[in-house]
């Protein structure tokens, strides 16, 4: 009899635990924005025009360009790597791959070490979809101190975290075809905690990033694209924008958006 009676009650306790987190769930529900689904973004490979600037982000398989001037790359290296090489008939360093924790220290120092050689490169390519936040703004800065010119050659990215690293070069271009973009990013470094920590941590990121930003030069307005597009998706920015927000510098003679 005493076993039937626990039996019965734990049945009747699981019963009210379950109306109440129904109750709950229809509260919480009853406040928020009716969802319906929306078409998929188009892959990264599709051009971009203003108003049409969102693509698919798929970061360890970026889309092959014909034609590009180094060899395709479909599955990126998992951490940066440098890779010398030329490019309209000049001597450049390439930077190529996701930005893994530990990268701003390492590839900081084979920066310097091969920026402050006699026969330096003429500019830094960058071609990355991004990753650590932390490691991309280190980077830039880096870049600032050593005075070095970040570039997008044709058919690369420059994704996520990677325009904070962009935005060190004194002088930045992306060239036609080049794609540089942003989107939302994760700042905490434990998954599993109270959402008003994570809040916490991400308005401290961002802050960073828009204060790293202004430093470089660049217009910190242009985070407003990055807080407005979800993880699983990216914003291309269009010419225009990249001039307006300083994000590339203007043409030798036509006065200089970074700070000397």
């Amino acid at each position: 009899m005493r076993t039937t009676s626990s039996a019965i009650i734990k049945g009747i306790f699981g019963l009210q635990l379950l109306i109440g987190v129904a109750l709950v769930a229809g509260d919480i529900s009853a406040g928020l924005p009716t969802w319906t689904p929306q078409p998929r973004a188009p892959h990264l490979d599709q051009p971009v025009r203003p108003g049409d600037q969102t693509r698919r982000f798929e970061p360890q398989q970026l889309p092959d360009v014909p034609n590009r001037p180094f060899p395709p790359t479909t599955d990126m290296p998992d951490r940066l790597m440098l890779l010398d090489t030329e490019l309209d008939g000049r001597n450049v360093l390439r930077l190529l791959g996701m930005i893994a924790p530990g990268d701003g220290d390492r590839v900081g120092a084979l920066l310097a070490e091969r920026f402050k050689a006699e026969d330096a490169p003429e500019a830094l390519l960058v071609h990355s979809p991004g990753g650590s936040v932390t490691d991309a703004l280190a980077l830039g800065r880096k870049i600032r101190d050593l005075r070095v010119a970040t570039e997008i050659a044709p058919g690369d990215v420059c994704l996520s975290a990677c325009p904070y690293l962009f935005a060190g070069g004194i002088e930045r271009t992306v060239q036609p075809d080049g794609s540089l973009g942003v989107h939302q990013h994760y700042f905490g470094e434990n998954v599993v905690q109270p959402a008003f920590l994570a809040v916490e941590d991400i308005q401290r990121g961002q802050g960073l990033v828009m204060g790293h930003l202004a430093e470089m030069g660049l217009d910190p307005l242009l985070v407003q694209h990055a807080l407005m597009t979800p993880p699983e998706a990216i914003y291309i920015f269009v010419t225009e924008e990249l001039e307006r927000y300083r994000i590339v510098t203007p043409p030798e003679g036509e006065g200089n958006g970074s700070p000397i």
